[in-house]
């Protein structure tokens, strides 16, 4: 089976995921990984200075963590598609890094005495690098990879001694534990639990800050600090989990079930994520959040997923994955967002905005706008997502995580095993598997059945199709034929949800619908190849919903088109919801924003319209949260 070593001093991973490469896109999926290769992600490093030109590599410019958050981005990516030209620019970095290695063991640039850009032996960007290095040694088995982490760690081991961690590196410790409980599952030495438990010990305790949660509002300009930063935020969600192999707390396990439940409590979005132009920012779905926080959420929930094995981690991850993060990007993914809004009007460059401390380009689609972080983190959300769709059991089967169309190529039992998953889910509720295996070899698969699929059903080959029951891991182990058929049904009916200010939102399956508008993209900066956009709305958009939340099938039905080239868009979103409402005049914008949604139920006078709404992740304009009628 391919998964990694057990460790006497870690718990098993519950879900081992594939080495890199095992698993291969297809469909849909596929193809957002090409568009995404076409555009920023694989060309990033030909002419952003801060990739291009980055210390890491040997050049003048940022030497921190910008092109280390690339690297974690375009191996996955490279790998994943097969693609000669993206390997080549991934492989060009991991031989530098792992040739300009430092005497004394550190890896990347130290301080630059002429410019002062970065902290001398500052070990926060290394995380990020370790991150691509177990990466790319899974799918190359490059020797050179762990020899290069383990001097790395004993510098590491000896310089917390002198200096413990700080800043950023203190609040993304479960990133370099991770990483270093990685290393110790292929080499079992002591040491390197030694200093996991230093990293943790002078982390900033993210379990202890979520038991006495103290941020359920907006953060005050004057409040916000590193532990209300977003991607702060975003990475802890996994510290528990990460500590919980190591300590074998229970209390540590319970942690990051209520960590998402307080983030979700006080500042939580229909997308699946939670509010943070830059730091928590409550309730309000006007007031945005970071991609960073969108992509790191995302590998937060594949780290549980693998170490926890609980199947709301995978329930989440689709949610977030196929609304939030299509969301942050032009459907080319030449341009992205730095903030998306759950209720965004207009995207357009205006000192007078509704951010907690963003500044005035934060929402338009662009190269870099507001801050440059997102521009190198943004590359690792699809190619990871596609990475852990499926996942080792430890009994020597695999387990479905999420639900996309791919291949899966391993051994289990000692028997080549490859599995084709075709599907137009999440636009559709049917998913295809074929298990091709030796005649009469055994193994299970564990298929996880979201929690919003009541009424799911499953027929394998020729036999009768049977319920399965929502919100688990469906197991079905038999003797495999040589070529196996099973067919998962998963119904979506309309689900409402009640949200912000008594509004609702309108789901089906993991898709949250929005409201379609008109878009007038006009460039705001133009610098080839790349552009910076503002986005018009030329439709209204200020209506409130003829809908009972206890009875959505009345009010709202569901229309299904082709699956074009690009899903993620306007024109091609791959189905549609119909539903009716009224304006309501008395919403307008305020401070570039939707304004504060109208306390529902709410009266309008205005005439009742069809509207239409499309996929949260199609839409570059929306509403989302919409007020109720009374």
């Amino acid at each position: 089976m391919n998964s990694a070593p057990r460790s006497p001093g870690l718990l098993p991973l519950v879900f081992a995921p594939l080495p890199l490469g095992s698993i291969r896109p297809a469909g849909w999926l596929l193809n957002q990984l090409r568009i995404q290769a076409g555009g920023l992600s694989g060309h990033l490093d030909e002419f952003w200075p801060d990739v291009a030109q980055s210390g890491w590599i040997g050049g003048s410019a940022e030497g921190w963590e910008r092109g280390p958050y690339w690297l974690d981005g375009i191996v996955p990516l490279a790998w994943l598609l097969d693609d000669a030209r993206l390997k080549a620019k991934a492989q060009r970095w991991m031989d530098y890094i792992l040739t300009h290695q430092r005497e004394d063991g550190w890896l990347g640039p130290v301080k630059d005495e002429a410019t002062g850009r970065y902290q001398e032996y500052d070990p926060w960007p290394v995380f990020v690098a370790l991150k691509a290095m177990t990466q790319y040694h899974e799918a190359t088995g490059d020797p050179r990879v762990i020899p290069a982490m383990q001097r790395f760690l004993q510098r590491l081991d000896r310089l917390l001694d002198e200096k413990p961690l700080f800043d950023w590196g203190k609040h993304r410790w479960a990133d370099l534990v991770l990483s270093i409980h990685w290393l110790h599952d292929r080499t079992g030495e002591d040491w390197l639990l030694s200093l996991a438990a230093k990293a943790r010990a002078q982390g900033f305790d993210w379990m202890a800050h979520f038991a006495n949660f103290p941020h359920t509002a907006r953060t005050a300009l004057a409040d916000c600090t590193l532990d209300t930063h977003v991607v702060n935020n975003a990475m802890a969600i996994k510290a528990g989990g990460v500590w919980y192999r190591q300590s074998h707390a229970a209390a540590d396990r319970a942690s990051v079930f209520h960590t998402i439940a307080m983030l979700d409590t006080y500042h939580g979005q229909a997308s699946g994520v939670f509010t943070g132009d830059e730091h928590l920012a409550g309730l309000n779905p006007s007031q945005g959040t970071e991609l960073c926080a969108v992509v790191e959420y995302l590998f937060s929930l594949e780290v549980l997923s693998s170490i926890l094995g609980e199947p709301a981690f995978g329930d989440r991850l689709e949610r977030i994955a196929f609304n939030a993060l299509p969301a942050a990007f032009s459907p080319d993914m030449w341009a992205h967002q730095y903030d998306q809004q759950a209720n965004q009007v207009v995207c357009r460059i205006s000192e007078d905005r509704i951010y907690t401390n963003n500044a005035a380009d934060s929402n338009i689609f662009g190269l870099e706008p507001n801050y440059g972080c997102c521009t190198s983190n943004m590359h690792q959300g699809w190619p990871k997502f596609a990475a852990h769709l499926w996942m080792a059991t430890q009994d020597g089967g695999l387990a479905a995580i999420a639900h996309a169309p791919c291949q899966i190529e391993t051994t289990l039992r000692g028997a080549p095993v490859r599995v084709i998953v075709e599907t137009d889910y999440p636009f559709r509720d049917t998913v295809h598997i074929t298990v091709q295996a030796q005649e009469g070899v055994r193994f299970p698969l564990l298929l996880r059945i979201p929690a919003w699929a009541d009424g799911a059903t499953l027929r394998v080959d020729d036999e009768p199709a049977i319920p399965v029951a929502s919100g688990a891991f469906h197991r079905l182990e038999r003797d495999w034929r040589n070529i196996s058929r099973i067919t998962l049904r998963l119904p979506m009916p309309a689900q409402v949800e009640r949200r912000y200010h008594g509004s609702v939102s309108i789901s089906r399956g993991p898709l949250v619908y929005s409201l379609k508008m008109g878009e007038d993209w006009r460039v705001a900066r133009d610098d080839p190849p790349h552009s910076d956009w503002e986005v018009y709305p030329t439709t209204p958009w200020n209506y409130a919903l003829r809908i009972d939340p206890d009875q959505p099938e009345q009010a709202v039905t569901f229309e299904e088109r082709p699956i074009g080239a690009t899903p993620f868009s306007p024109e091609g979103a791959p189905v549609v919801a119909r539903v009716k409402g009224r304006r309501v005049p008395a919403w307008d914008i305020e401070h570039n924003a939707a304004g504060t949604l109208p306390i529902s139920p709410v009266q309008s006078d205005e005439p009742l319209e069809d509207l239409t709404l499309i996929p949260y992740g199609c839409a570059n304009l929306r509403v989302t949260e919409f007020p109720v009628l009374v």
